[in-house]
């Protein structure tokens, strides 16, 4: 029981406390790629110590106190078990199904967020081959609409959209930089951070540790792709190709320049940014990679 309750609160610490202080951290901004992995290192944990948590809870008091051999006799798998020892029963299948579907549902979320998204990107390019104008000179396609927006459709089909209103409004340089953003969302598959933070909010709605990953890593991206666009263009196209760019709104499924959090990214692209210090980030992914181990250590010893 004593383990149960410290998993509980590991749990409730990781999907509660922590977020709103994470999301507040300076440091996040300074290093988006760390920030990104922080946040995905704290779901991972959340889901592990909540699945442990569960475990201990409904388990016969046997396998608990077995730790890791309990689980694994638990599930028939006990590589010392004797061979005339008793068959799982019916009790340890059920409570082995409740933290296997703590562990699935994210999964199961997951798959259907993608199928989901996959979808909307194909209706879009079925569109685009309709209206769309190809432009050999930006690689990219050109839609006939005043707003200027600027995004991207990822995936296996690729595709960069600019807005005939953008082309009218950005200076060739603007417009190299923003599309140079867009290449960074392509690149880096950052479509696939979404789909892991959209899985785990709709997993576990309510959750303060789903909110804020949601709202933290869509800026955070963004703030990555800016910095990906600034290798190549000065901070002053950037934040101006930004600020007209700004209303625009890309589509769903699709990762557009304005993007979120218009006003802050603005203010850090015209601040130069210190760069973290490489223990920080050394700190950063080690917990990251901890926080997730720790239950484990607790609820699986002996």
């Amino acid at each position: 029981m004593i383990t149960a309750v410290a998993l509980a609160g590991y749990a409730a610490l990781v999907g509660a406390a922590v977020p709103p202080l994470l999301s507040r951290a300076r440091w996040t901004h300074h290093a988006p790629v760390s920030a990104v992995l922080a946040w995905q290192g704290l779901m991972a944990t959340f889901v592990v110590a909540t699945a442990l948590t569960v475990y201990h809870l409904v388990l016969t008091e046997q396998h608990v106190h077995d730790g890791l051999v309990g689980l694994l006799t638990a599930c028939g798998i006990g590589a010392d078990a004797p061979a005339g020892g008793s068959a799982p029963t019916l009790r340890d299948a059920l409570a082995l199904a409740a933290p296997a579907v703590i562990v699935l549902l994210p999964f199961g979320w997951l798959v259907r967020c993608a199928w989901r998204a996959r979808r909307a990107r194909q209706q879009h390019l079925d569109m685009l081959a309709l209206i769309g104008e190809p432009a050999p000179g930006y690689a990219a396609t050109v839609v006939d609409h005043g707003a200027p927006a600027v995004y991207c459709l990822p995936g296996r089909h690729r595709r960069v959209v600019v807005t005939r209103g953008a082309l009218e409004v950005l200076s060739e340089a603007q417009m190299r930089a923003v599309l140079e953003h867009e290449r960074a969302h392509i690149e880096g598959r950052h479509h696939l951070l979404h789909l892991l933070v959209d899985a785990f909010s709709r997993a576990f709605p309510g959750l303060p540790l789903a909110r804020h990953a949601k709202e933290q890593t869509a800026l955070l991206v963004e703030m990555i792709a800016d910095d990906r666009a600034l290798r190549c263009h000065s901070r002053d196209v950037l934040a101006t190709a930004l600020c007209e760019v700004a209303a625009g709104q890309a589509p769903q499924a699709a990762l557009g320049a304005g993007g979120q959090g218009a006003l802050i990214r603005l203010r850090r692209v015209l601040t130069p940014q210190p760069r973290p210090h490489r223990v920080t980030w050394l700190g950063v992914v080690v917990a990251s990679i901890a926080a997730p181990l720790l239950p484990l250590l607790v609820a699986c010893g002996p």
